[in-house]
């Protein structure tokens, strides 16, 4: 199958060639038809699967097909991060080469005046984060009259985020006959409550189980005592030479504090997060893609942004307080059919989050213990059962006080929750209005 053959016109097929793409993925095969067609559309698809050409293309042969003169715009795409909006706009920029399609990005964390230029000046196509976004319609800057088409790219990472208020308002200002598409790599059973006000009968795209994580994907567990990760890490760059490897933390100062050490030892380093400028978020991007960084410590408001071909490894640092982005994390490496490498550096502590990414992604990921970093307190091999005393007795032919059985240095401790003070999933939730702000 080409993507001639989905019904895509001669310039947008030349622009994929010269992406050197020239046979359409899974999705791309699904959705392109279905959105082409005029329905509504709710696709799911791992992350690096072509999901944003699914509705790229599609998109921009619908308004080529009925050009109209007013000032747009026509099509609306929401994005969760800035990162993730460039890329998208990106791939719009590089598609519409050889058409007449203006488009325009934008996002907070820059200044607002140029992109209120930008918009007045017209456009077909706008990709946006939605707190900015809101931000030029306050100040008179877009109109939303004229949007025939509206994209959720990642909608369930914008619930995360706690964008609903803000999505919930753009909705209410858009025209009532409109074509809606939500794609993301998973869809939660808020998103799919939200779709279900959202989308008119719409046509459903699923080429990948719910949060299953991609086959050419290598998943491994490194145990290691909290005080040893850094080392270990640093050991693990320069055994194996790695020359890029995106390395995921679960809070800012955590990424910042991990680029220092690193940086002390000798390896180079660069942190992307929230509290980063904009111009600081893009300069280390690009360092990294250049090969003049080896390591890009980010937190999960990347995880969804970053299109690296080609990147070989992925780390976790630590694990994500909610399982989803586990899978996000790990989508950044093994993208459009690559192979790729994802580990995860896993102490006592993190157990419970552990069990909870092995129970969604319905899989036990290999332990490998590293010569000279074995940890003090093990992680199990399966979730904790019950213990049997009078098993426990046999097997470590001691008892305890009260007949319970003596430790014999491979129990697992750790605090409830994994790490969060016994708050499991809440300390991620409270999260969110932060990652928002920062988005």
């Amino acid at each position: 199958m080409s993507f001639s053959s989905l019904g895509l016109s001669e310039q947008l097929v030349r622009a994929t060639t010269d992406q050197g793409y020239e046979t359409p993925s899974p999705i791309q095969q699904q959705a392109i038809p279905a959105v082409l067609s005029g329905k509504d559309v709710m696709a799911a698809a791992q992350t690096g699967t072509g999901k944003t050409a699914g509705f790229t293309l599609p998109l921009l042969q619908r308004l080529a097909a009925n050009p109209r003169s007013g000032k747009g715009p026509r099509a609306l795409i929401l994005a969760p991060t800035r990162e993730l909006a460039a890329q998208v706009h990106d791939s719009v920029a590089l598609y519409s080469k050889y058409m007449p399609t203006k488009s325009a990005v934008v996002f907070g964390g820059v200044k607002i005046n140029p992109q209120m230029m930008k918009l007045r000046k017209g456009l077909d196509v706008l990709v946006a984060t939605p707190g900015r976004l809101m931000d030029l319609y306050q100040q008179n800057a877009v109109r939303f009259n004229e949007v025939e088409v509206l994209v959720l790219d990642e909608a369930d990472r914008m619930l995360d985020m706690g964008f609903i208020r803000d999505i919930r308002k753009i909705l209410a200002l858009l025209p009532a006959k409109r074509q809606n598409l939500l794609f993301s790599a998973t869809f939660s059973n808020d998103i799919r409550s939200l779709a279900q006000g959202l989308l008119n009968d719409p046509v459903q795209v699923e080429v990948a189980a719910r949060n299953t994580t991609a086959e050419k994907v290598k998943q491994s567990v490194y145990p290691v005592d909290q005080s040893q990760k850094t080392a270990l890490l640093s050991k693990l760059v320069r055994d194996n030479a790695w020359e890029q490897v995106l390395v995921f933390t679960r809070t800012k100062h955590g990424a910042n504090r991990l680029t220092k050490k690193l940086e002390q030892d000798g390896i180079t380093a660069a942190a992307i997060h929230g509290n980063k400028s904009q111009g600081a978020r893009t300069r280390a991007l690009s360092e990294f893609k250049q090969g003049d960084v080896r390591v890009l410590v980010a937190t999960d408001i990347a995880a969804r942004g970053l299109d690296i071909k080609q990147l070989p490894q992925v780390v976790n640092f630590e694990l994500p307080n909610v399982p989803e982005d586990y899978v996000h994390r790990i989508g950044r490496t093994g993208r459009a059919g690559e192979s790729g490498h994802a580990l995860s550096l896993v102490s006592a502590d993190e157990g419970k989050l552990l069990a909870g990414i092995e129970k969604l992604i319905k899989k036990q990921l290999p332990r490998r213990e590293v010569e000279g970093f074995e940890p003090k307190n093990n992680l199990p091999l399966k979730p904790k059962a019950k213990a049997d005393p009078a098993k426990a007795r046999s097997r470590n032919g001691r008892g305890g006080a009260n007949g319970k059985p003596a430790g014999d240095g491979r129990s697992f401790g750790g605090r409830p929750g994994g790490g969060n003070n016994g708050r499991g999933r809440s300390g991620g939730q409270r999260g969110r209005s932060a990652q928002r702000q920062s988005a």
